[in-house]
């Protein structure tokens, strides 16, 4: 998060409105939404993913302790 603000400090309003704009012209209005959903989508698998990964962490940490006290 700290470091998404430090990227942003220097990018005015200005800037992301011609950002914006260069994107509208360049992909369209109906692409947009596409590639919107599509990076939706990509979002949630990797917080899925993320997810699954702490959850096999924690497992294999809950694993190793019951093998330790035999």
């Amino acid at each position: 998060m700290n470091a998404t603000l430090l990227f942003l400090s220097g990018v005015g309003f200005q800037e992301i409105l011609l950002i914006g704009l260069f994107v509208l012209v360049f992909f369209g209005a109906k692409k947009i939404p596409e590639f919107m959903k599509g990076l939706g989508k990509g979002v949630k698998e990797f917080k899925d993913a993320v997810k699954d990964v702490k959850k096999e962490v924690e497992d294999a940490g809950t694993t190793s302790k019951i093998e330790d006290g035999k």
